[in-house]
């Protein structure tokens, strides 16, 4: 293997090892015993607050235990304050909601044919970990969280609830679903609002969300957990979170936003996009007794055109987060699916994607898919590893002439000529210098692809292969019991099979070199133990699908490898010929000659005019 080559897996390792080491940075303390609401932003619009100066806000949620509940002028808002609250279920083939008429909101969301990895019941949000709360001045202001509505319509697929005033106007929340779907729909009316202002220009939505885990590994869950929101016209939606609490305040419209655990999303959309909120995540730690994941919060502002009645037709996606799937909406929601840049995630969807699913309609084993598009990969890849594995052999090959030339000129002055004199050699031969370099930089889109493609793929969630109990995490056959620095709090076969392996493909790429050179020594050291033991660490905790794939990726090259150097490049015939061509002009490439063709051409002219003068 020559120093390109070497170079290139250097390069590629780097680049695995970043973006672990980006993705992997622990999220802070979860904030000490505070409320839910007290996550939630509720910022009243600028232009409520200067139409009426006097108002003061009756607080979210009491700010302790004996505080009094709040009075209201309005008789029905204040015996709907004290009213008994319920619970109302819609229900299908795929899920299940419950609603809680406090609120007219969501109070639970159970997913029918997915399990947590224990293989208890998956809820995206479990009872009372959820808020979707409307605050709106109507003479004071209100909060719809903090009143029980009135179930006026239910059925197993439909429920309304209705908010009553005094003067007969009242806020309606309607909920549907369908079978088959993971979709529900929301419907919020504000009808025969007398009693609102009409110098009231917006009202503030609320949601607040906190997401259980659900996968074995916290690491690789909380890596690939999220906040994203998608702003109008553009390519992708922003993303904000993966392990590390954040925030984010946006001013421009949004058209819809998700909170999105590894796998399942709850994906928030409406006919007509928000005027700008705020957005926030925070991670629970690994050791949170309630093994919850994250609370993320989406503070919303909407347009309101008071004196009439206004509808908001809202949907809420609660589900896998499966590209496909979210691909048929045509909202871009399969964008929040992370494939991987442009390049990356182009070859992603247009490739590895359908050809996955295409595999998958006649092999349910997920192993033999990836054994299958591991080799489909490697032969379309083959012109580009074999001109670099032959370049490599090339080089070699010629190790023994290059050494001539460096006990020629040993000396630092010399370097210009042992440069041109291992360029002759390598013209001779008819090797390039960069054939072992390039080739592999272009494979790289494919390695990263992979790279992104096995952690997201819900596919692969708690399917077996072998030994590993689920593909789309980490394969433990020993648990230390407590983390050690770097490997973690486990050993993975997989894994560890793949660092054996690139070891040895290392040993066997590099077998060839015997300078006493430092730097071709160095070299060697990196390649032969350094990329195995890092790859090793950054394997250890990701998905057993990512290191299987690697492992026979691995032994496919070094079969590759023994066929090339086996049947297509012969060393003594290489030698034979560098050795007859010494003394004789080289072969001129056809740069070359059109090089001195023009060059000819230029010296006719230039005599030409010469003449005429």
């Amino acid at each position: 293997m020559d120093k390109n080559t070497i170079t290139g897996f250097i390069l590629m390792a780097v680049i695995l090892f970043g973006f672990t080491f980006y993705q992997s940075r622990q999220a802070a303390k979860r904030m000490a015993e505070q409320p839910v609401d007290s996550l939630v932003v509720n910022a009243m619009s600028d232009s409520l607050i200067a139409a009426t100066p006097e108002l003061q806000p009756v607080p979210a949620a009491p700010v302790a235990p004996k505080a009094e509940a709040p009075v209201y002028k309005d008789a029905g808002l204040q015996a709907a304050q004290a009213a008994e609250s319920s619970i109302v279920t819609l229900e299908n083939d795929l899920m299940k909601l419950e609603l809680n008429s406090r609120g007219a909101q969501p109070h639970s969301l159970l997913i029918k044919d997915f399990r947590n990895y224990d293989s208890t019941a998956l809820y995206l949000f479990k009872p009372g970990d959820s808020e979707y709360s409307v605050s709106v001045y109507t003479g004071e202001f209100i909060r719809t969280a903090n009143f029980n509505f009135t179930l006026v319509e239910s059925s197993p697929s439909l429920a309304v609830f209705r908010l009553c005033f005094g003067d007969g106007g009242y806020i309606e929340q309607k909920y549907a679903i369908e079978d088959g779907s993971y979709m529900v729909h929301n419907t919020l009316s504000f009808i025969g609002m007398k009693s609102i202002p009409r110098n009231v220009s917006s009202i503030d939505f609320d949601y607040s969300m906190t997401i259980p885990r659900m996968e074995k590994g916290y690491k690789n869950e909380a890596q690939y957990s999220k906040l994203d929101y998608y702003l109008p016209g553009d390519k992708k939606p922003v993303e904000i979170g993966r392990s590390r609490n954040s925030s984010k305040r946006i001013s421009s419209s949004v058209e819809w936003f998700a909170f999105q655990q590894q796998f399942f999303s709850a994906i928030f959309d409406s006919d007509q996009p928000w005027a700008g909120g705020d957005f926030a995540v925070s991670f629970f730690p690994q050791e949170d007794e309630s093994r919850n994941l994250m609370t993320c919060t989406a503070s919303m502002r909407r347009d309101f055109k008071p004196g009439q009645d206004v509808v908001y037709n809202n949907s809420i996606y609660f589900g896998p987060s499966k590209y496909p799937t979210l691909k048929k909406f045509d909202r871009k929601y399969e964008k929040i699916v992370p494939l991987g840049g442009s390049l990356v995630g182009w070859f992603t969807r247009f490739v590895i994607i359908p050809l996955f699913d295409f595999l998958h309609k006649g092999i349910s084993n997920f192993g033999i898919i990836i054994l299958i598009m591991t080799l489909f990969i490697k032969l379309v890849v083959l012109p580009f590893t074999y001109k670099s594995y032959a370049s490599s052999s090339k080089m070699q090959a010629l190790r023994p002439e290059i050494e001539k030339i460096n006990e020629r000129y040993p000396k630092q002055e010399d370097a210009m000529k042992k440069q041109q004199a291992t360029m002759d050699l390598y013209k001779r031969a008819g090797v390039n210098p960069m054939g072992g370099c390039l080739p592999m930089l272009l494979t790289f889109p494919i390695l990263w692809a992979m790279f992104r493609f096995f952690p997201a793929s819900i596919e692969l969630r708690q399917q077996p292969f072998l030994w590993a109990e689920d593909l789309s995490t980490y394969d433990a056959i020993f648990d230390f019991g407590h983390r050690i620095p770097l490997i973690g709090d486990h050993l993975s076969l997989f894994a560890l099979l793949m660092a054996v392996t690139m070891w040895v493909y290392s040993k066997m790429t590099m077998s060839n070199q015997a300078s006493n050179d430092p730097n071709a020594q160095s070299m060697k050291f990196m390649s032969v133990w350094m990329m195995p033991i890092m790859m090793f660490f950054i394997c250890n905790s990701l998905s057993a699908a990512l290191s299987y794939y690697y492992l026979l990726s691995q032994l496919i090259s070094m079969l590759e490898i023994w066929i090339i150097r086996r049947f297509f490049v012969h060393p003594d015939e290489l030698l034979a010929k560098v050795r007859a061509s010494e003394g004789k002009p080289l072969p001129k490439s056809k740069w070359q000659q059109r090089l001195e063709a023009a060059q000819k051409m230029q010296e006719q002219q230039r005599r030409q005019n010469s003449k005429r003068k």
